[in-house]
């Protein structure tokens, strides 16, 4: 009589898959957080902010604030969902991740040294999202 197996076999692709969507998780989780404090900061007191009255892109300070706010708030909604390895997280993040590099793009003469870091952190949780393999986590 041969022992069937109750429990499903691990892989080192499962590992992987796991680790980096709770790297991805964790590291939209920090975006978020900070987008919020960057909303809050640009919207009570947008004169901590260096101003570029020559910039292409150029915005409203406290609409700045706003976007960096609601993109901050579902950025941390997101990556409570991928704490669960859910699809719609994978894409919402993705998604999210995106428009937090653009959204600091366009407002990087505001803020440099915090922008550049932010597109750096968002371009790792793209790539950490797009890496894994929908299939890593079926039995």
């Amino acid at each position: 009589m041969t022992a069937t197996h109750t429990r499903p076999v691990h892989t080192a692709g499962q590992g992987w898959a796991t680790g980096l969507t709770a790297f991805s998780a964790v590291m939209l989780f920090l975006v978020g957080v900070l987008d919020v404090f960057r909303g809050i900061m640009a919207i009570a007191q947008d004169d901590i902010f260096v101003t570029t009255p020559t910039y292409v892109f150029r915005f409203d300070l406290t609409g700045w604030g706003w976007v960096h706010l609601a993109l901050g708030v579902v950025a941390v909604i997101v990556s409570i969902g991928l704490f669960q390895a859910s699809m719609w997280a994978r894409v919402a993040g993705v998604a999210i991740a995106g428009l937090v590099i653009i959204a600091n793009f366009l407002s990087l003469p505001y803020y440099p040294v915090w922008s550049v870091v932010m597109i750096a952190l968002s371009g790792f949780i793209i790539w950490a999202l797009c890496v894994v393999k929908p299939d890593a986590f079926r039995a």
